[in-house]
């Protein structure tokens, strides 16, 4: 019977009260994000009216979880940052050897006088001793010193190895500690980069570990790259030096155990310094910026109780002598130590304002960073651009969101409503989980959002659809609804798990803005398949309680296909595999021809946008650059009919420069200066660099999450169905994405990482599309035993067009409505998700089937037609 339990009822029910309730404070954004910050600083002890009348803004009761705003939304400045991890070797084999000197020391008469060889590599540590006859005991004096590894992978393996030939040593760290220090090096770099982003108050930036030795930094609000850079890039090395002497020529030989260091404050200045510390940075506890007597800029320092120790009995013995205070080896001050400073604490003075003694304050409070940050990748976003994108967005999705609505409507009457209804929960519902784990949303985000929308009416509209053949046959319309639910649910589960793979992959192959579009596609995917199955249903068995009607209102005044349609799809059927196979030979010859117009994401360099209050003139742009031969330079004007400050907009384009890896902020400024000095009034909104190593894995990477998706879905099917099934929709699967590729080759749109995203999605909607039909197919080849392949394949197609172009129309007025007013940042990747949209619909009708056909399909049924037996058809049938 038609029910659903009372329980079943309420936890559906309170299911979408909980999704809409976590998404209805980003309905209230500005508020909720006042009343969260004010919060924040209530719980710290502060209080004044303003803070009071923000924490008022939204009640307590109420859930205040937002979805965070990507940089493309927010504004906001995007590092990725490679750490230097060999650095660290170097300094760790540095660290032994004062404990291998001292042991050696202490069984001179055997080994003899120890001498280090300063000519080995960094990560080396060579030394002689005097007396051959020692090697051996001296050998096992040192190898006594390696201690355990403390790590799960190195566990039981000894951190170094130690060997000698004739008298002279040679230790090196053992593969198990340079993994080791690989990892801690990685994980304190991460740590020290958030509490140095998190003392200037940043609103939620993201540092999180990328790969091995890669740290992904995303600040929004701040006002560019090059700020963040200048207070994570320095590593901030404390260290408090015994001074020799000071000399002015840089060539001085410091002498053994001593190092050559210049003055930060007074040029031509060196120091002759002991190269070991007496204290490190690491050893402070706390540092503040400050005045000293003079009232200058300065810091104040306090070190642990070991610290402390250890500066207190310096002082007390070398009252009168010079003392070096050295930041990434630079002496900053040298001044006279006076008294015993038992204390354990101090000041640091020199020639800073008050910004520069603030920044010291917060690099010191924060830590040394153990090893340099090389910048392969920076982007800047400026607030206003990311506004533009905001309200783009939310016109886009107005826009899509009513048309669809009305469409439904139009085309399924009182049910179209149900699923409107249940499409308003399904949207509602998405915000919700984005606001329970904390997502960001990127402006590919908002694209997946979109998307969903017109996709999350593909469930009801195979439900409706089955509902009404089965109108035909059942008795009764409760049991049509049941059998409509019941026999569509296997079309729905494995048209929406195709789907989801492909998000997983492009998750978890992707990054950054590609993993929001993941993260809200696969999100998308979930609650559409529960609003179908479950919100829906329930209100159809709602008002089917209480109407008991004897003809459903499931039919609109809006038809695309009549009923029973009876179209002959393989009368031509070589004509559309031939005309498919011109159109890929087409495009494989404009590929090779004029390969693609690659973005900055896979060919390395920088883009930077620039806005005017003057008309743009391209030429004149491109006549003020070419003086700084800077190579291949692209200037575009932008141009967006539906926002009036979308005018006077300008993409400049820079290829990477050789021999730069990371990415440097002179070629941006150079470009900034020159254009500043024709027009005034351009600015800047946002500024992209990519280094050419990024470039290449992003290429490499984006191949590898195409094929993982294009396999995954391979061996689905190949479960699900049988071989020759998994064939026919791979092979329309590698068709739409061939001539996406040539589409884009032919027409040179810029292709970037985005589109990799569209061409993931592309897999995923064709894929849909395809296991619909395929579905169809299975049932009828069961249904209609003795019928030939071909008119199974006729009559399956023709069953389910109606859905098929339903999906089709609803998907492709999102994209249309995305297209035209979501602004010309995203509007490449909205191209490529139309044209996947069309050419999909085209190889799940034409390609896939045909492709069956040609292949043939084995049935082996439990009780076997003699007139069947393993039939084979071909194309010719």
């Amino acid at each position: 019977m038609l029910q659903i339990s009372a329980f079943k009822q309420t936890m559906i029910w309170l299911t979408c009260v909980v999704g809409l309730l976590l998404a209805l404070p980003n309905g209230f954004y500005s508020n909720v994000e006042k009343h969260n910050d004010a919060a924040v600083l209530v719980e710290a002890g502060q209080s004044n009216e303003q803070l009071e009348a923000d924490y008022g803004l939204w009640p307590d009761f109420l859930p205040s979880g937002l979805v965070n705003l990507g940089l493309d939304l927010r504004g906001g400045a995007h590092l990725l940052a490679e750490v230097q991890v060999d650095q660290v070797y170097a300094s760790v084999i540095d660290g032994m050897w004062p404990e291998v000197r001292d042991t050696l020391a202490a069984e001179r008469d055997t080994v003899g006088f120890v001498q280090r060889d300063l000519d080995a590599p960094e990560d080396v540590l060579r030394f002689s001793i005097s007396e051959e006859a020692g090697v051996s005991e001296a050998l096992a004096l040192v190898r006594g010193l390696a201690q355990p590894i403390v790590s799960l992978t190195g566990a039981g393996a000894s951190n170094i190895d130690v060997s000698a030939n004739g008298n002279v040593f040679t230790v090196t760290l053992s593969d198990a500690e340079k993994a080791a220090v690989d990892e801690r090096t990685i994980l304190q770099s991460l740590e020290i980069i958030r509490r140095r982003i998190d003392e200037v108050g940043t609103r939620e930036p993201t540092i999180q570990r990328q790969g091995t030795s890669r740290i992904l930094i995303q600040v929004p609000g701040i006002g560019s790259a090059e700020e963040v850079k200048d207070l994570i890039g320095t590593t901030a090395q404390l260290t408090f030096q015994p001074v020799v002497g000071s000399v002015s020529d840089p060539n001085t030989n410091p002498g053994s155990g001593n190092e050559l260091v210049p003055s930060l404050d007074q040029p031509g200045l060196y120091y002759i310094l002991e190269r070991s510390p007496v204290v490190t940075g690491e050893e402070l506890t706390d540092a503040q910026p400050a005045f000293d007597q003079n009232s200058r800029p300065a810091v104040n320092f306090r070190f642990n109780p070991t610290g402390a120790r250890k500066f207190g009995n310096y002082t007390l013995e070398n009252i009168g002598a010079p003392f070096a205070i050295v930041l990434d080896n630079e002496v900053i001050s040298a001044p006279t130590i006076q008294s015993h400073i038992p204390g354990g604490s101090g000041i640091i003075t020199g020639d800073f304002s008050v910004q520069e003694s603030t920044n010291l304050a917060v690099l010191l409070r924060a830590g040394a960073l153990p090893a340099e940050l090389t910048f392969l990748e920076e982007r800047t976003i400026g607030p206003e651009l990311g506004q533009d994108s905001i309200d783009a967005g939310k016109i886009a999705c107005i826009v899509a969101g009513l048309g669809i609505l009305i469409y439904m409507t139009l085309s399924y009457g009182l049910f179209g409503i149900f699923a409107n209804i249940a499409l308003i929960i399904n949207v509602g519902l998405i915000f919700g989980l984005l606001s329970m784990i904390g997502a960001t949303l990127t402006l590919p985000g908002i694209a997946g959002i979109v998307l969903t929308i017109g996709m999350a009416v593909d469930a009801n509209v195979i439900i409706f659809e089955r509902i009404k053949e089965e109108m035909q046959t059942a008795k009764g319309s409760a049991r049509a609804i049941e059998l409509g639910y019941e026999r569509a649910l296997s079309s729905i589960l494995d048209a929406n798990v195709t789907t989801f793979i492909t998000a997983l992959i492009l998750f978890l192959a992707g990054s950054g803005p590609v993993r929001g579009f993941a993260i809200t596609l696969g999100l998308g995917i979930l609650t559409s398949v529960f609003t179908a199955i479950f919100v829906t249903r329930l209100i159809i068995v709602m008002w089917y309680g209480r109407k008991r009607p004897k003809d459903l209102p499931i039919r609109g005044v809006l038809k695309l296909v009549k009923d029973n349609t009876s179209f002959n799809f393989f009368a031509r059927a070589k004509l559309w595999l031939g005309m498919s196979a011109v159109l890929v030979v087409v495009a494989f010859g404009s590929f090779l021809a004029q390969g693609l117009n690659y973005g900055i994401d896979f060919q390395g360099g920088t883009s930077i946008r620039t806005q005017s209050e003057q008309i743009i003139d391209v030429g004149e742009y491109r006549d003020a650059i070419a003086p700084l031969d800077l190579g291949d330079v692209t200037i575009t004007e932008v141009f967006d009919p539906n926002f009036a400050d979308d005018q006077n907009v300008a993409m400049i384009r820079i290829q990477a420069q050789d021999g730069q890896e990371s990415v440097g902020i002179d070629t941006i400024d150079a470009v900034k200066d020159v254009l500043l000095a024709i027009d005034e009034t351009v600015t800047f909104p946002s500024v992209e660099s990519v280094g050419p190593k990024v470039s290449g894995e992003l290429i490499q990477t984006a191949f590898v999450a195409v094929a993982l998706a294009v396999g995954a879905i391979l061996l689905y099917i190949w479960m699900r169905f049988e071989w020759q099934f998994a064939v026919g929709a791979v092979i329309a699967l590698v068709h739409d994405v061939v001539l996406t590729i040539g589409i884009f080759s032919e027409l040179q749109i810029k292709f970037d990482l985005a589109i990799i995203a569209a061409l993931l999605t592309i897999v995923g909607y064709s894929i849909n599309d395809t296991v619909i039909v395929f579905d169809r197919v299975r049932e009828n080849l069961r249904k209609y035993k003795q019928k030939p392949l071909k008119e199974v394949l006729n009559i399956s197609i023709n069953e389910t067009l109606s859905r098929t172009l339903m999906t089709s129309v609803t998907t492709m007025l999102a994209l249309v409505a995305l297209f035209i007013l979501g602004g010309d940042v995203i509007r490449g990747f909205v191209f490529a998700m139309m044209w996947g949209v069309f050419i999909g619909t085209y190889s799940s009708i034409f390609v896939a089937s045909s492709v069956l056909l040609m292949l043939g399909v084995k049935r082996d049924w439990s009780k076997k037609s003699p007139t069947v037996g393993n039939q084979y058809a071909n194309i010719d049938a």
